[in-house]
């Protein structure tokens, strides 16, 4: 049995960090006694596409012969998996493997290894910071760790590798995932965009799509496995191609894999938002009613400053349009506030933005420089941080009670929930999600099991979640 620990902090999530570990069953391949016999253990900070690398570490190790344990004190390689979103979070990271580093004390042979995208954004320098990291892989390199690791073994030097590879998919590994109710399958990796704020393009490289074939193997894969939610992953989502298959199109071939009832993409670009599109996402009642639709700013000049290729007027086309075609639509965004030269009135504009748009819910941050991106280099800092601190507490509040009000609305409704578990507050409850993304947390009764879609009627509510009870079946 292989136990995949993925302890998860997710760089999207301006008020909390999530911890989390839990367990998949995997028969690992014949190996070497030796490889047999080491542990991995895999941490991993960041976004969606992170968790999802995190698994095809996993995946690719495991059919190495490593043996993967969910206690840190008990692992011979340690792999932490990492985001260079923003500068705090290398922080934590950097903090986090000094913290490793202790482990070596009681296993000198201990591997304590650095991949993915801050890895990438650091280079070298992250072994002149923290010369106790034995490994740096970037995003592109993966497939290379069962060398590095054995290079480690014949010798005492840093392995590193932080090439680009356009033509890598990792098309013939095949993730071992979190257990849960939802996989994750990466279409894109890369990105084009270029946004003068993100680090993105520079630690995951240009944007390229996985075949479309090997995407609806891998959501066939999840049905067989019995997931019934699939997230299709990219930095833009929607510019999916391949060839003569556009996004549009693979949304409508993974919709035909039976066993997966729901199906959710992220993040899609406000550019890249055609009608035949969204008739896609309409003609299926499997494609989740809810779009993440990152706003940023709602004043055509911070826009224009951040490189988002879109104007206010395009935003709220697109909102009207998947508004009209399919009623009842949740939308999220993201917001950043105080960013290079923002004036109060630019500021009013995102304001009025959230106003008119009334977004279910947000991420929402204050700008902070990221070096090696555009505005870092040619844009100056000069918001002030207190005042970038009011602004976020102002759009904070605004959001919070538009998701009370649009959350209040679900009151006597039933909705049908995708069980995911027990309340972390209350044991005696158990939490899941509709399609339209709300948690929804309601007593256990006998019979309900993870995994199942059960219909709740909803009594109660909070700008976060929703309350209700299970609605009886004849």
């Amino acid at each position: 049995m292989v136990a995949v620990s993925l302890v998860s902090l997710d760089s999207m999530d301006s008020t909390e960090s999530t911890e989390r570990t839990a367990n998949a069953v995997l028969e690992p391949p014949a190996a070497s006694a030796a490889t047999q016999a080491r542990s991995l253990y895999v941490e991993t900070y960041g976004c969606q596409m992170n968790k999802a690398d995190s698994e095809l570490i996993v995946g690719l190790l495991a059919r190495e012969g490593y043996r993967v344990t969910d206690r840190v004190d008990r692992a011979d390689v340690i792999l932490v998996n990492t985001c260079a979103i923003r500068e705090n979070a290398e922080q934590r990271v950097l903090g986090r493997m000094s913290e490793l580093n202790r482990f070596k004390t009681a296993n000198p042979d201990l591997i304590l290894g650095l991949c993915g995208c801050m890895s990438q954004h650091l280079g070298d320098r992250i072994i002149e910071r923290a010369p106790y990291i034995d490994l740096v892989a970037g995003p592109d390199s993966y497939r290379r760790l069962p060398d590095m690791l054995r290079a480690l073994d014949a010798g005492s030097e840093p392995a590193l590798s932080l090439t680009w590879d356009r033509a890598e998919h990792y098309l013939d590994i095949d993730p071992v995932r979190e257990a849960g109710v939802n996989g994750w399958v990466t279409i894109m990796r890369g990105c084009d965009k270029m946004c003068s704020f993100c680090i993105v393009p520079f630690v995951r490289g240009r944007e390229r799509s996985t075949p479309h074939g090997e995407v609806v193997r891998q959501v066939e894969r999840l049905a067989a496995e019995g997931y019934r939610e699939v997230t299709l992953l990219g930095q833009t989502v929607n510019k999916y191609r391949d060839g003569e298959v556009d996004f549009a199109d693979l949304l409508s071939r993974t919709a035909e894999v039976d066993g997966i009832e729901r199906i959710r993409f992220t993040s899609p670009h406000p550019a890249h938002f055609p009608d035949r599109l969204i008739e896609a996402m309409a003609a299926s009642p499997k494609i989740c009613p809810h779009t993440h639709l990152p706003l940023q700013s709602g004043a055509p000049e911070t826009l224009s400053r951040m490189r988002r290729d879109y104007t206010p007027e395009v935003f709220l086309d697109v909102v009207r349009r998947l508004r009209e075609r399919i009623p009842g639509i949740a939308l999220t965004t993201d917001i950043i506030v105080g960013f290079c030269g923002e004036t109060e009135e630019e500021f009013e504009a995102t304001r009025e933005m959230m106003r008119t748009v009334r977004f279910d819910s947000a991420f929402m941050f204050k700008y902070s420089p990221r070096p090696g991106t555009a505005s870092h280099k040619r844009l100056a800092d000069d918001v002030p941080e207190e005042v970038k601190g009011r602004r976020l507490t102002d759009v904070i509040e605004m959001q919070k009670s538009i998701s009370e009000t649009r959350n209040r609305a679900y009151r006597g409704k039933t909705v049908n929930v995708l069980v995911e578990g027990r309340s972390r507050r209350d044991a005696d409850k158990l939490f899941g999600k509709t399609d339209a993304f709300k948690t929804v947390v309601f007593p256990e009764r006998e019979g309900i099991e993870t995994n199942m879609i059960v219909p709740v009627r909803v009594s109660g509510s909070t700008p976060f979640t929703l309350f209700g009870d299970v609605v009886a079946t004849a």
